[in-house]
């Protein structure tokens, strides 16, 4: 075997046929914040925040791909942050957010409290998506 050897087309897609959370024009929606669909890991690299937000079920993976854009975190930690992009991790049912310049020029030289950026995946689950207002309130009685 070349070691050259191709991957098969739309991998990714074949390993995530697994069933989505679809809201249809007609279905009601509420806000619902992402803690209840993700959980979510942060930190530093240099002046840039690095947040991870993993879904807790697979399904809810479409949802937060179409839901937790990179104009919606900026919008969340606007004045925090000069520029956010957004990477889809699609085999992990994850999305990936560069927060840059929001640590203050980094860790060694900042004087914020938190030049790590380990808040900014606690305060990235406060952040509210509409979802079908059927998922929210099973999220919600499963919780209580």
């Amino acid at each position: 075997m070349s070691s050259k050897s191709k991957k098969p087309k739309n991998s990714s897609k074949a390993m995530r046929s697994k069933p989505s959370v679809r809201s249809s024009a007609r279905a009601p929606v509420r806000p619902l914040q992402l803690r209840w669909l993700a959980h979510a890991r942060s930190g530093d690299k240099g002046d840039t925040a690095n947040v991870g937000l993993i879904a807790l079920e697979p399904e809810y993976y479409s949802l937060l791909e179409r839901e937790v854009t990179a104009a919606r975190v900026a919008q969340h930690f606007r004045g925090m942050a000069s520029k956010v992009e957004r990477f889809e991790l699609p085999n992990l049912n994850a999305l990936n957010f560069l927060l840059h310049g929001a640590l203050d020029g980094g860790g060694t030289i900042s004087l914020k409290t938190d030049a790590q950026g380990k808040v900014y995946s606690t305060a990235l689950l406060r952040m509210e998506i509409p979802v079908p207002a059927q998922l929210a309130r099973r999220l919600k009685k499963v919780a209580e």
